[in-house]
């Protein structure tokens, strides 16, 4: 028997939940993913306040309304999370998933001066002029004003690297955005590491840089089948994941 698309967008979402706490890239009860099941992007599934990601199941997912505006008085959605989430929903309905979160190297890098990623690798080149950069952080994004500031910066791109702050990964389906966060991560780890050497980089041209982002984009494959592979490991260690 066939799923319906917000069925298997539960399970789907509860199990990317599953693999960022099995790869320690979660912010303890904190962080964020959503994915729309609506055509207008307005309807979407999001954890709720302050569930441990190893501990999400499909049927635990809240299933919100953007235009609702009464969900910010629902205690079992955090602020933070409809401020940015309502608002990326409301306003992009191209964008159908959403992952914000806190890791160790992403955010290392967003606390520099001038934060980017320099692409000196394959993993960081796949970021070439691809991501957005907020520097203007003032505190919890939890407002509705501060999530419009936010979805108004990615523009073109589907990736926010927010300064001071964490990141945040935009995509067309669950497997291609949790490669993407799982890949930018890898990226500033490699990046972060290179730089505590105290060594000059060797920086990549701009076409060798651009010529591997494009090649990157041609993925899409890739990137779905290494969630899909994820996804049976964490159902196989524990199938509650799909109740």
């Amino acid at each position: 028997m066939s799923l319906s698309l917000e069925e298997q967008t539960r399970i789907d979402l509860a199990v990317a939940f599953r693999i960022v706490a099995h790869l320690g890239m979660h912010e303890a009860v904190a962080n964020h993913f959503s994915a729309a099941v609506s055509a207008d992007g307005k309807q979407f599934l999001i954890n709720p306040k302050w569930m441990h990601f190893s501990r999400i199941r499909a049927s635990d997912l809240l299933l919100l309304n953007a235009d609702d505006a009464s969900n910010k008085d629902n205690p079992q959605v955090d602020a933070t999370a409809w401020s940015i989430h309502g608002q990326l929903h409301q306003q992009l309905p191209h964008v159908r998933v959403a992952m914000h979160l806190h890791p160790v190297y992403s955010t290392a890098v967003s606390t520099m001066e001038n934060p980017h990623i320099p692409p000196i690798d394959q993993n960081t080149a796949r970021y070439f002029n691809r991501v957005s950069v907020d520097t203007m952080f003032g505190g919890m994004a939890d407002t509705v004003a501060e999530g419009e500031r936010l979805v108004g910066l990615l523009k073109n791109n589907s990736r926010l690297l927010m300064g001071n702050h964490g990141v945040m990964v935009t995509g067309t389906d669950i497997g291609m955005a949790f490669d993407d966060i799982w890949t930018l991560e890898r990226a500033c780890q490699i990046l972060v590491t290179a730089w505590s050497t105290g060594r000059p980089l060797n920086i990549l041209s701009d076409e060798v840089a651009e010529k591997t982002a494009r090649d990157w984009e041609k993925f899409a494959d890739f990137s779905r089948q290494h969630f899909e592979e994820m996804k049976a490991l964490m159902i196989k260690q524990d199938p509650s994941v799909l109740d």
